[in-house]
């Protein structure tokens, strides 16, 4: 019986694996099983940051406000365009971008699935300029594009069926307590390890996809070894066996191996200098025109005059 039961038990983990969605991560070409729909994260995501936004202090700086939401704009419609013009426009359904600054001194930001991204104050004096708060926000916005939120829910769907089958494997194997403990531990920190690890692979992914991003925005991404190194500098530790984030020194060697990926997208924002040039030759044009007019008018008086 006991058996019987251990078998159905794995057959429904297979079960629930072999059903979930396949999916290719832009960029970067990674294959990801998601066990969840987009529905379903969009739903509880949208639940949380609106719970997080009625208690949260929004910048009363309005030149910083303005700046956040400029970039963060300015990488979402890159974003957007970028997966119209790669067979992903449906996904562009997913996201109703927000880009929030709010009073905290933390040196930290954070996205939502959907698109809410949050900047904390304490971030700006590390970023220092338009291009490296880029690299921020395209590493946020990568989260959402790559869908690390609902990854991470379909990883932890299936350590949960795997402690369920693990439990019923030592039980029916009559194996006793002590040894039981001592297995629940391992798989514990197995589990910390493998989710920790995994972790890592998100971030290291982001920084690739948000570098690009950022590059695609028109920002210039060799900034984001500088700008690494500062939060580097500010930092108390770094990347260590359980961390969920990569060395520094890892991610700055990484960023550097990338870069000549990034630069291919890269192209200097030229709309302000154009519209600059526009005016100035509409001004030249005008100026000619009137140049032109006062000209005729002269010469109209020195015929009247001669007629005279």
């Amino acid at each position: 019986m006991k058996s019987v039961k251990i078998i159905l038990m794995s057959l429904v983990a297979v079960l629930l694996v072999s059903c979930g969605t396949t999916s290719t991560v832009p960029i970067t070409g990674r294959k990801q099983t998601l066990l969840v729909s987009d529905g379903e994260v969009l739903s509880l995501s949208t639940q949380q940051y609106q719970q997080y936004m009625q208690s949260a202090k929004a910048s009363t700086n309005s030149t910083n406000t303005a700046m956040v939401k400029r970039v963060g704009q300015n990488l979402a419609n890159a974003v957007t365009s970028y997966l119209n013009s790669n067979g992903l426009s449906a996904e562009t359904q997913n996201y109703a971008w927000e880009f929030n600054l709010v009073q905290d001194k933390q040196v930290n930001a954070w996205c939502m699935p959907g698109g809410k991204i949050v900047v904390y104050e304490g971030l700006l004096p590390i970023t220092q300029d338009e291009a490296s708060l880029a690299i921020v926000l395209g590493h946020e916005i990568a989260h959402a594009v790559a869908k690390h939120s609902a990854e991470r829910l379909s990883n932890e769907y299936k350590n949960q069926y795997g402690t369920a089958i693990l439990g019923a494997v030592v039980q029916g194997a009559g194996v006793s307590e002590k040894t039981q403990a001592l297995l629940s531990l391992g798989q514990s920190l197995g589990g910390a390890l493998w989710t920790s690890g995994f972790s890592r692979k998100q971030e290291s992914e982001a920084d690739h996809m948000g570098l690009i991003f950022a590059a695609m925005a028109g920002y210039n991404p060799q900034v984001a070894t500088s700008f690494w190194q500062r939060m580097a500098a500010q930092s108390s530790g770094s990347g260590g066996l359980f961390s969920d984030h990569p060395s520094d020194e890892q991610r700055i060697s990484d960023i550097q191996k990338w870069m000549p990926e990034a630069l291919k997208y890269y192209k200097p924002q030229t709309t302000i200098k154009a519209s600059s040039t526009s005016k100035t030759s509409k001004t030249s044009k005008t100026s000619k025109t009137s140049k032109t007019s006062k000209t005729s008018k002269t010469s109209k008086s020195s015929t009247t005059s001669k007629k005279k």
